[in-house]
């Protein structure tokens, strides 16, 4: 009889690893052909730049601004394909050209929204040597503030006219967070980093905790990675739930309704691994083991709060690093996880509370259980910390399904991998990867 039950586990585990080999390999190819959310981002952050010009010290543009944002702007835009202009971007070309023939080309075609045909009428009324009568007021004519100010500016009108001095002020403010945040936070990642390098070099490092692993088999991980994680998490469940959540809140408008999509369809891709989880500890004694075979160790908190904001400050160097690396010799391989584009293009507060509680809460306490509170720990004890680490990393990477963010999720995973190690405890873990995300957030928030 337990032959048989073994026999029917080694079955249901190869199937599902085969099913995963295929799945990931599917859903690889498929991340080249989804767009990244790069060049949006950077375009977003060459407007602030311009916006925030008249706000920043001239001798401290060229380092946060670049010289002639304006310009530059308009080469980016006129980079991408006309046929795949969005009507704003094209709008803004007609603005910037330089010529009357470049204007002619992208206003060739009208504007589906009014308030961009009102823009459209001035620059050929302007062509035509026709004298402009008085630009609308900005509660007069629905544009967002910087196409406003850029249309007002470049037909002519007076700054006073045309420019938001709080606006700009604003995206003053927003870029330079944006860009600061993360150079400080590598900065002093790097110094802690030379002195935990020097600190080890030395042999005075302090010894690592035991790694307590639970008596599960290599088998019982491709069940729960395999099975719970990818067949059932990623593509079961959701096939499942998703159409229903779509018929439920098909009349909502799109931002709220993408993030309802998104909270419902993470929750329920977790129902599967936890189960399998519980199955697997359930009847497993513990006595004796300080934190369960989990691990979490919530306290003393102040200590797995300083652990983690030191992790994070040491893994941000070397994943922005990386990142960089890969598209200086790869370039832009696209496949930029969809929740980034959901978090650039939300505005109101429940989709951005939704994608929030997903991105900060959710996924960093679901991964880390799942990946540093089970697989690394047994990885560990079949076949060593180095090889553990680097394995656990590696399913953490390409699980998220993204040839662009793979390199970096990687070096992100042997961080984090470092983290449970070195403190033997699964809190700070999660609470990095919280802060991880939560940074992420918080600095498309500012960009958008």
């Amino acid at each position: 009889m337990r032959q048989a039950k073994t026999g029917w586990k080694w079955a249901i585990a190869l199937f599902s690893l085969l099913l995963t080999v295929l799945i990931w390999r599917q859903g690889l190819q498929e991340s080249f052909e989804r767009p990244s959310v790069a060049p949006k981002i950077s375009l977003m952050q060459t407007e602030m730049a311009v916006s925030a010009s008249s706000y920043i010290p001239e001798k401290i543009q060229d380092v946060f601004l670049g010289s002639e944002p304006q310009e530059k702007l308009y080469q980016d835009l006129n980079k991408i394909p006309l046929e795949q202009l969005e009507d704003r971007q094209r709008l803004l070309l007609a603005v910037l050209a330089g010529s009357e023939d470049e204007q002619k080309l992208f206003l060739k075609k009208n504007f589906r929204d009014k308030n961009f045909e009102t823009i459209r009428t001035y620059i050929l009324d302007m062509q035509k040597g026709k004298e402009l009568s008085e630009f609308p007021g900005i509660d007069e004519i629905d544009l967002d503030p910087f196409l406003y100010q850029i249309s007002c500016s470049n037909l002519g009108f007076t700054d006073e006219k045309c420019i938001n001095q709080k606006y700009n002020s604003h995206s003053a403010i927003k870029l330079l967070t944006s860009q600061l945040l993360p150079f400080f936070a590598s900065f002093l990642g790097s110094i802690i980093l030379i002195r935990y390098a020097f600190i080890f070099l030395r042999k005075k490092n302090t010894p690592w905790p035991e790694m307590i692993a639970p008596p599960l088999s290599l088998i019982d991980m491709v069940l729960l990675i395999s099975g719970g994680f990818v067949v059932i998490g990623e593509v079961v469940f959701p096939a499942l739930i998703i159409p229903i959540t779509d018929l439920l809140f098909n009349n909502l408008s799109s931002p709220l309704k993408e993030s309802i999509r998104v909270f419902i369809g993470y929750s329920s891709m977790t129902i599967a691994p936890l189960f399998i989880i519980r199955n697997q500890l359930t009847g497993l004694a513990c006595s004796g083991i300080d934190g369960g075979w989990l691990q979490w160790k919530i306290k003393p908190i102040k200590e797995g709060l300083l652990k983690s904001i030191s992790g994070w400050l040491m893994i941000m160097p070397l994943v922005l690093l990386t990142g960089w690396l890969m598209n200086e010799i790869i370039g832009d391989q696209g496949g930029s996880n969809p929740l980034l584009e959901l978090v650039l293009g939300s505005d109101k507060f429940i989709p951005l509370f939704l994608l929030l509680i997903t991105t900060v809460v959710l996924a960093p306490v679901f991964e880390e259980l799942v990946f540093r509170g089970i697989l690394l720990p047994v990885l560990v004890s079949k076949v060593g910390k180095i090889s553990g680490v680097l394995l656990s990393a590696l399913i953490f990477a390409l699980a998220h399904l993204s040839v662009g963010e793979l390199p970096p999720l990687f070096v992100l995973g042997i961080g984090l991998g470092l983290m449970r190690l070195s403190s033997g405890r699964l809190f700070p873990c999660a609470l990095m990867h919280s802060l991880w995300n939560g940074v992420t957030f918080i600095s498309l928030l500012l960009v958008a």
